[in-house]
């Protein structure tokens, strides 16, 4: 913009010189030429990709509020509904505000470092309106504002997926006071180690398109750690502790789907042939997801219920993420069907064998499907098995597998030592666990002195 700027001050300054026309003439000919040429050398800011990008942004804001609300929601007793919707909002609106005073830089700020973004855009410093941010095109750019709130929506889901983990029994303050240290000292760092170009895992070519370390691996950790540390509930396996409304996990599963499009598809950061891939993928993966998780529990149990079709719908969604940029179609089935049994036996057997009461599943299928969905995305990006292949030409499917599981590492060492040394300080400046007669009676009416139904 400078650049053309100064050029149109050099055509004006020639048409007012005593120059002879000839000259006149040839001089602004020139500056015309130079002219076009800095404008076609300049990066587009195309309508079409920034409108994209503020749909997805809002449609990740609809996977927390009310998606997830009401997924979790219905999976908790109903004198517990109040609180879970609590818990995601205020995480929700917390993560905001905490993201553009330091987050954005922590995680985006222009460090050279491996690990965090640094100082330099706290506060925002140096955002306006005309500053721009990259796409994964050269030539084409979005506005930076646009680019700060689609990532602060992904900020703002992670800590809010850790929290069914221990729902029904955790204070309000904790889950407050334990979102804003996380994400500073997990979701961040990981963050940038994974999608900025300075990061550890972005410059070993690790394959993240949406956020399969970043956000799934890195909640399912902590909700694991979270739950073994806080406990279980009380009464587990004496009480009936069914989920108290189906219908409503349905609504909040089905509204995780369609908000799944702006987690996947604005990954893209363009309106182009990647993100109709990366659409297509999360059709396919989570409709294979679902009929698998309904085939095995009704091979198992003799029904397929309502619980298992959502339970394998997001399955799906977390399988995906990761891979819906670069694995074609048919891979796409295969990822959901195989993320769905491990994530079927994690959340039947291995939870009841270990003893954890992982209230709803988090790790078991956020956790295990992002594992499993990282790992497969190195497999199953390779042109021959019909993905777009690898961005590094001279890559090898063992090698770029070997690269996932190194990333797949990194984020479950460093968000499981993160997560247990902060709930335990968490536990010690406000106590983790609401008291025994709070539990029985319900977080709603404890934490909030409100019922979400009334007789």
């Amino acid at each position: 913009m400078k650049t053309l700027a100064k050029l149109s001050g050099l055509s004006a300054l020639v048409a007012g010189s005593a120059l002879p026309l000839w000259a006149q003439e040839a001089t602004t000919e020139a500056a015309t030429a130079a002219a076009e040429i800095a404008e076609a050398a300049a990066p587009v800011m195309d309508k079409g990709d920034v409108a994209w990008m503020m749909i997805s942004t809002v449609l990740v804001l609809f996977m927390i509020l009310p998606g997830l609300a009401l997924f979790y929601g219905g999976l908790v007793r109903s004198k517990n509904m109040l609180s879970v919707l609590m818990q995601c909002t205020l995480v929700a609106c917390l993560v905001m505000v905490i993201w553009v005073i330091y987050g954005y830089s922590f995680a985006f700020g222009g460090s050279t470092s491996a690990f965090w973004g640094g100082f330099g855009k706290m506060f925002l410093a140096g955002v306006t309106t005309e500053s721009m941010a990259a796409t994964f095109s050269a030539d084409y750019v979005i506005p930076e504002y646009l680019f700060i709130c689609f990532q602060m929506t992904f900020a703002c889901i992670t800590p809010a997926l850790v929290v069914g983990a221990f729902a029904e029994r955790i204070k309000f303050s904790a889950v407050l006071l334990f979102s804003a240290l996380w994400v500073t000292f997990a979701y961040f760092p990981i963050a940038h180690m994974v999608w900025d170009a300075s990061g550890l895992i972005f410059n070993w070519g690790a394959i993240d398109f949406a956020g399969g370390t970043v956000v799934h691996i890195n909640a399912g950790v902590a909700a694991l750690i979270g739950c073994m540390v806080i406990g279980k509930r009380i009464g587990l396996g004496k009480e009936n502790m069914a989920p108290h409304s189906m219908v409503m996990t349905m609504i909040g599963a089905s509204m995780l789907w369609v908000g799944w499009f702006g987690f996947n598809v604005g990954s893209n950061l363009e309106a182009n042939g990647g993100a109709t891939l990366a659409m297509i993928n999360t059709f396919i993966c989570t409709a294979a997801a679902t009929v698998a998780w309904c085939v095995v529990e009704g091979m198992q149990r003799g029904k397929a219920s309502m619980l298992g079709a959502a339970s394998g719908m997001v399955t799906g969604l977390v399988a995906i993420t990761p891979a819906c940029g670069t694995v074609g179609p048919m891979g796409a089935i295969l990822l959901g069907i195989v993320a769905v049994l491990f994530a079927y036996f994690f959340v039947t057997v291995v939870k009841n064998a270990m003893g954890y009461d992982d209230s709803l599943d988090v790790f078991g299928i956020h956790g295990v499907a992002g594992i499993v969905g990282a790992v497969g995305t190195g497999i199953l990006t390779s042109s021959s098995l019909g993905g777009i292949g690898y961005a590094d030409e001279a890559q090898t499917m063992i090698g770029q597998t070997i690269v996932q599981i190194q990333a797949v590492a990194v984020t479950v060492v460093w968000t499981g030592i993160v997560s247990f040394v902060l709930f335990k300080l968490v536990d010690m400046i406000v106590g983790l666990r609401v008291d025994t007669e709070s539990e029985r009676i319900g977080l709603d009416q404890t934490s909030h002195g409100e019922s979400a139904y009334h007789a």
